[in-house]
């Protein structure tokens, strides 16, 4: 039902970014989507990865702040208002969305967005009551 994402706290430096994705590679984990949004300071890299456990351990073993978080993939209808119509029942429930990112691949012509509902419960609930389909981790993790 929800999928843990990886955020990680960088420095916005030259360099920081690849190291992540160094440390990540050299420890067998697989980046499934990922966004950044930075300051002048600092980044917020979020990441849907294939092993969330592993790759908090490898990035704390480098001095990174890390933290998982329950997100939800969504299977929405790739074509113009798609994302409205999943938008729109998650207003109706009155969840808010903190965030979305689109995430890389698709499931049968279909687009894939992960989303961070303020109340993850209710969007789950909203969702099922209107058949959107969202994936489960072992869904997600292996793409």
């Amino acid at each position: 039902m929800f999928i843990k994402q990886v955020s990680v706290f960088i420095e916005n430096v030259p360099g920081k970014l690849s190291e992540v994705t160094k440390i990540l590679g050299e420890n067998g984990v697989d980046i499934s989507a990922l966004t950044l949004a930075d300051t002048t300071d600092f980044g917020i890299l979020r990441l849907i990865v294939n092993d969330p456990d592993k790759a908090c351990a490898a990035l704390r073993e480098h001095s990174f702040i890390v933290k998982l978080s329950d997100v939800v993939a969504v299977v929405i209808d790739d074509k113009p208002g798609g994302l409205t119509a999943v938008l729109d029942i998650l207003g109706s429930a009155q969840v808010s969305v903190e965030y979305l990112y689109a995430f890389v691949g698709s499931q049968d012509g279909h687009a894939v967005v992960v989303l961070r509902p303020d109340d993850a419960l209710a969007a789950v609930k909203a969702l099922e009551e209107n058949r959107v389909s969202t994936l489960e981790p072992k869904d997600i993790y292996r793409i």
